[in-house]
């Protein structure tokens, strides 16, 4: 089976955006490697680009490319409630002609109250994504606990399941993917090495040997994402060689 392969912007590392830019002069480098698509990181828009979002669009759609977008922000905030943001992030997802909006589950509690959004993902033409992030709230236990209530209220929203924030958090991702793949949608694939009393992202042959039986431990039908650092003079190259690998 051939799998759909995105590309994260941000693998490129913000100085390689900067250098270029912006997101879109990547997006012939990622067209030619033969993946499916794009991740766009809202972190690397400027004001100016949030403005042009249609004829971003229209930039991916030229060079036959599906698109993801991730915003780095919460579903939930710090007191338990839905963000207030959400419309506007959906918005620039449409407008960009997104399959999906990424978030982090951000301050989630068993208090907290899902109506809202039986109705608000309903209707809109992108899929809402949740992310295990790396910090206290992409844990297990409160992603188990979202995901567990939003699928028994039948609510449209899967899991971008990244594979290496794991390593940030302490806990172990083939227990996580055991525990969590009924819910997957989306796989971030990297792993991590330690450095510097800390962690840093790596390509999968470069870091953890367990990262083949880690994907086959999720979903096999689902699109998987380079997140990992693409580096090098022929960012092409490099690019084709990990899309071919995940495939």
């Amino acid at each position: 089976m051939k799998h759909d392969i995105f590309v994260v912007t941000a693998a490129y590392g913000n100085a390689t955006v900067s250098a270029l830019g912006g997101q879109r002069p990547l997006l012939p480098i990622i067209a030619q490697s033969g993946a499916a698509g794009v991740e766009i990181r809202r972190e690397l828009l400027t004001q100016t680009d949030l403005k042009r979002l249609p004829e971003l669009r229209q930039a991916i759609a030229g060079y036959g490319l599906r698109c993801f977008y991730s915003a780095p922000e919460a579903l939930f905030t710090p007191d338990g409630s839905l963000n207030t943001q959400l419309p506007r992030l959906f918005a620039e997802a449409n407008q960009l002609g997104a399959e999906r909006l990424k978030l982090s589950l951000g301050h989630f509690s068993a208090a907290a109250d899902l109506t809202p959004l039986a109705t608000f993902p309903a209707g809109q033409q992108v899929a809402l994504t949740v992310e295990n992030d790396q910090t206290e709230c992409g844990t297990l236990a409160p992603l188990t606990a979202f995901f567990q209530r939003s699928a028994g209220t039948g609510l449209p929203i899967n899991m971008t399941f990244d594979m290496g924030n794991w390593h940030w958090v302490g806990q172990g991702a083939l227990e996580a993917a055991r525990i969590l793949a009924a819910h997957v949608g989306y796989i971030h694939v990297k792993t991590a090495v330690e450095a510097n009393g800390g962690w840093r992202a790596v390509p999968p042959d470069a870091g953890a040997q367990n990262w083949r039986q880690l994907l086959a431990a999720l979903p096999d039908s689902v699109p998987r994402g380079i997140e990992f650092p693409l580096q090098g003079e022929d960012l092409v190259a490099v690019t084709r060689r990990f899309v071919s690998l995940l495939q």
